[in-house]
């Protein structure tokens, strides 16, 4: 059996064995972590495990920062703004009612796709041995002409 190598990354991840990228956002988005799947990711809401208590790989040093929120706007807005046009196209609501409607959605998908969301930047993250998650440590970038 030929294990498959990372080709990604540059010298400092050449050769090392290749994450399955799919699988590591898919346990990120369920809450699990991404190396293992068994252990969870998050201790509370959104903050994530220093370690999983299953297999031991470290979690503190993800940077999930603000992508997670990004995505969320992202996919809400463009959900909600849809059902509103499509909605306000055939009926003839008054705005109270409009508003009645579509801030507790909005409210309720934000809030309720802000994990899975995380879980899956970390779980990018991790497959792709980022900030850490390669056994190295990030290095600040130069400008060539320094």
């Amino acid at each position: 059996m030929t294990i498959e190598r990372q080709v990604f990354g540059g010298d400092a991840m050449a050769g090392h064995p290749k994450r399955q990228t799919g699988d590591a956002i898919k346990r990120g988005m369920l809450g699990r972590c991404p190396n293992c799947g068994e252990g969870r990711l998050f201790r509370a809401w959104v903050k994530p495990v220093d370690a999983c208590e299953y297999c031991g790989e470290e979690m503190h040093h993800q940077r999930a920062d603000d992508l997670p929120a990004y995505l969320v706007i992202l996919v809400v807005g463009h959900l909600v703004i849809g059902m509103f046009s499509g909605v306000e196209a055939v009926t003839s609501w008054s705005m109270w009612a409009h508003l009645a409607l579509w801030v507790p959605i909005t409210l309720i998908l934000a809030i309720g796709l802000l994990q899975p969301a995380k879980g899956a930047v970390i779980g990018l993250q991790w497959a792709l041995r980022m900030h850490g998650f390669g056994g190295h440590d990030d290095a600040i970038e130069r400008h060539p002409e320094e």
